[in-house]
């Protein structure tokens, strides 16, 4: 399927209470961003707690979303998590066997933190030779286990083979996006931005979507705004305040807190993660995510109701 830009929530994993994905959920899941206007979904990336999968977990993860969309929105997954390059040629290749729309490479599996742009590009170069030659390609900027944001020179060179159409940024800079925009112009690779305090500055600059944690909280608020900022110039930027000031919740024991959200809204039955072994959500994180969406909601009213009044 085409990758058009948008909003690209990047999915977090039910599990059961004994610690197996709950399949059941997950389509619940799905079919909540579908309703919500998202163009896409990552189905397989840090939010998914990829590292604290199995193999068989991340393909099986990714063939049940890309099933369950059903060609609703284009399916993307990552999922290399070792540090082998022979282990990651397998991921790799296992991920591409699930039907997803595009693989996506994250930049720091590629090389080390200490290793330099010259052995990253030689690395991927190899990487590509083992991977099926018509599979489309993205790239994630994976702030875990180190960020390795990608240099206009490495961007370039990825721009040139073109394969690679989707750029997860995570630099959480406006300049830094703009280098990178200015690089890819006009190749097919195209920027999502991870963060909401510098997306809508962004999207004036020409990244083409949105692809991070809040749309797991308001999808639809991220809907609006990257359909209507051109159009509604003032409503766009209080939009983009609050969901930039909203986003900082992503640093109170996330995912959980987007899981007991999405427990609010019946899609989930509990919020665990293998992530946060020992850790729970005390009842101020609880009530931060109901504020949050209380919030949220009456943003949401309000652009059905102008909707509805053909405002």
């Amino acid at each position: 399927m085409e990758m058009n830009g948008g909003v690209w929530p990047t999915m977090v994993t039910p599990f059961t209470s004994d610690d197996r994905i709950d399949y059941s959920g997950l389509e619940k899941l799905v079919n909540w961003y579908m309703e919500r206007g998202v163009h896409g979904l990552f189905a397989v990336c840090q939010s998914s707690e990829m590292f604290y999968l199995t193999l068989e977990e991340r393909a099986a993860l990714a063939s049940f979303v890309k099933r369950t969309a059903a060609g609703r929105a284009p399916v993307i997954a990552s999922g290399h998590i070792s540090e082998s390059f022979e282990d990651q040629v397998r991921e790799l290749n296992r991920m591409a066997e699930t039907g997803i729309d595009a693989l996506v490479l994250i930049t720091n599996r590629i090389a080390g933190q200490d290793e330099s742009d010259d052995i990253w590009i030689e690395r991927l170069e190899k990487l590509l030779r083992q991977l099926p030659e018509e599979i489309t390609l993205g790239l994630y900027e994976c702030p875990y286990p180190y960020k390795r944001l990608l240099s206009p020179r490495t961007i370039k060179w990825c721009a040139d083979q073109g394969r690679f159409r989707f750029l997860k940024d995570t630099s959480c800079d406006i300049e830094d996006i703009r280098i990178k925009l200015e690089t890819v112009k006009g190749s097919g690779l195209q920027i999502y931005n991870a963060n909401s305090a510098t997306l809508l500055e962004t999207l004036k600059l020409g990244a083409v979507g949105y692809s991070g944690v809040m749309a797991n909280f308001h999808p639809e608020l991220y809907v609006w705004l990257l359909e209507n900022w051109k159009e509604s110039v003032g409503e766009a930027v209080r939009l983009s305040d609050f969901l930039s000031l909203s986003s900082l919740i992503e640093k109170q024991l996330y995912p959980a807190n987007a899981k007991y959200h999405l427990m609010l809204e019946g899609i989930l039955t509990n919020v665990s993660c293998r992530i946060l072994q020992g850790q729970s959500l005390t009842a101020t994180n609880r009530l931060e995510v109901e504020q949050l969406r209380r919030l949220g909601d009456e943003y949401s009213k309000r652009f059905d109701k102008g909707r509805e009044d053909g405002s």
